[in-house]
């Protein structure tokens, strides 16, 4: 096993699994006080592509923050800009709220509720879609044991000149300290009218098993993958302590017969650093 004292101590570099808005300093904003008909925003279905919704804040000195959820109350996403617009490629009813946000505090407006009338399937055209869940018909996968577990560098795979660009992939004969070889569970993905998640997870200690049902968001241009409606990634072995988050993870490969998912795992405490921590699945026969 490769010396773990080699994972990169470069805290600046976790950003850049998960996007982040720019951040306006609201102690140095005027002390506003709004009330719900004082907020100038719109949001608008684009008129050439109605699946596509802009959101534009016009209130001056505030800053913005949306999120929109689908008509099960299911967290698609926010943003803090000013001018943005998102996809709602599946026909449904989605709602977008919005919150102005200054020193005098915050102000929410009125839900506004959208109506897509037809999928928009243009958008799944890419063929990483049809890998990951097999559209319609769903695909699930599960972990790897013959490859389970490895660790990277936080810019790996998509920055190859860069300092902090290496990995190494244990084979589990030599590395089974990584994890306990058992059924862990599988992750199900599908495009039936939504996006569809379902995670299987067994205890680490015991053979017990709990199911969580939500969905997900797929990023393929910024190689990303989030949970929503309270499903985390599958896993292996005892690592909660060291991982903050497992719902949003960095897509580190994707084909049809292999897909590997990243976490951020810091153990700054201990001197080791941070580091990707990857998992390796394979569909399930």
């Amino acid at each position: 096993m490769k010396n773990l004292a080699k994972i990169i101590t470069v805290f600046a570099a976790i950003g850049m699994m998960f996007s982040c808005e720019p951040q306006e300093d609201r102690d140095s904003m005027p002390a506003l006080t709004l009330a719900p008909s004082d907020l100038n925003f719109s949001v608008t279905q684009d008129p050439e592509n109605s699946n596509r919704v802009i959101m534009t804040n016009n209130t001056e000195g505030i800053i913005p923050y949306w999120n929109y959820v689908d008509a099960q109350g299911n967290d698609l996403g926010h943003s803090n800009k000013h001018e943005t617009s998102v996809m709602f490629p599946f026909a449904g009813t989605y709602t977008v709220y919005f919150t102005a946000y200054s020193k005098g505090g915050a102000i929410a407006a009125e839900p506004v509720v959208i109506t897509i009338d037809s999928n928009n399937e243009e958008y799944f055209s890419d063929p990483e879609w049809g890998m990951l869940t097999n559209g319609l018909d769903g695909k699930t996968w599960e972990l790897d044991f013959y490859d389970p577990i490895g660790w990277a560098g936080l810019d790996f795979p998509y920055n190859p000149s860069g300092s902090d660009y290496w990995n190494w992939f244990p084979d589990y004969a030599g590395n089974s300290w990584t994890m306990e070889e058992k059924d862990w569970g599988e992750m199900y993905f599908s495009l039936d009218g939504g996006y569809i998640s379902s995670v299987t997870q067994t205890a680490l200690n015991s053979s017990a098993q709990t199911t969580k049902d939500g969905g997900f968001t797929f990023d393929i241009e910024n190689h990303s993958l989030s949970f929503t409606g309270g499903v985390e990634l599958l896993y292996g072995g005892d690592y909660h302590p060291d991982v903050s988050n497992w719902t949003s993870v960095k897509v580190v490969e994707l084909s049809e017969n292999s897909l590997r998912l990243a976490v951020i795992r810091d153990q700054s405490r201990t001197g080791e650093g941070v580091c990707l921590i990857v998992f390796h699945y394979k569909p399930k026969e």
